[in-house]
C-alpha cells in the first residue's frame, strides 16, 4: 500500500469502521433492546393531571408494565394507562395522549354511583384511596364484554367513564406498577 492509498478518505473510513465496529454494533443492539422493552415490556410515563389524587400527583413518574395483561385481564383496583377511546378523541384528545385511571368495573359487572358511594354489583366499595366521595349520580349500568369502567381517585375532578362511557380493552396500554419520581414517594402503586 502506498502512502497515498493509506491517506485516502476511503481507507480512513475503513480504519474507523474496524476500530469502532464493536462499539457501533453494541449501540445498535442497545437501541433495538430499548425499542423492544418499551414497546412490549415496560415504559416510563408522566402524570399530567390531578385526576388520581391522592394516590398519584401531577408530575409523578411511573413505570407502566405491559406483560401481565397478556396473562390475565385487568382486575378491579388496578391502575391502568390507556389510549383515549373514540368518544374522547371526538372531544379533541389525541389518540396518543395517554390517560391513567383505576379499574372499577370489569366485563359483566354492574356499576352505579349514588349517595356519595360507588357500587359494584349492588355492593358499596370501600375506597380509602379516594380524595373525596363523588357528588354525582351515574348508572346503574352493566359493563359490556371486552370493556371496563374506570375512574380517577379524585372522583369529582376526573374525566373518566362516568363522563365518556366504558373503556375498550384494546385501548389499554398497561398497568402502573412503580413510581420512580419523586424519590421521596417512590415505590409500588
Amino acid at each position: 500500500m502506498t502512502s497515498k492509498e493509506s491517506n485516502s478518505p476511503e481507507s480512513s473510513w475503513l480504519r474507523v469502521w474496524h476500530s469502532q465496529k464493536e462499539n457501533l454494533i453494541l449501540i445498535l443492539i442497545a437501541l433495538v433492546l430499548a425499542f423492544f422493552i418499551r414497546t412490549f415490556v415496560a415504559e416510563p410515563r408522566y402524570i399530567p393531571s390531578d385526576s388520581m389524587l391522592p394516590t398519584l400527583h401531577m408530575g409523578d413518574r411511573l413505570v407502566v408494565e405491559k406483560v401481565s395483561y397478556w396473562l390475565h385481564p385487568p382486575m378491579t383496583g388496578d391502575i391502568i394507562v390507556f389510549e383515549p377511546p373514540p368518544k374522547l378523541q371526538t372531544m379533541g384528545y389525541a389518540k396518543d395522549q395517554a390517560f391513567i385511571k383505576r379499574v372499577i368495573g370489569e366485563p359483566g359487572d354492574i356499576v352505579a354511583v349514588a349517595n356519595g358511594k360507588v357500587y359494584l354489583n349492588n355492593q358499596p366499595l370501600t375506597e380509602d384511596y379516594i380524595a373525596e366521595p363523588p357528588t354525582y349520580r351515574w348508572g346503574p349500568q352493566q359493563v359490556a364484554e371486552n370493556e371496563f369502567f374506570v375512574m380517577g381517585d379524585n372522583r369529582n375532578d376526573s374525566n373518566d367513564s362516568h363522563v365518556w362511557g366504558f373503556l375498550p380493552k384494546e385501548n389499554i396500554i398497561g398497568r402502573a406498577c412503580f413510581r420512580f419520581w419523586p424519590l421521596k414517594r417512590s415505590g409500588f402503586v
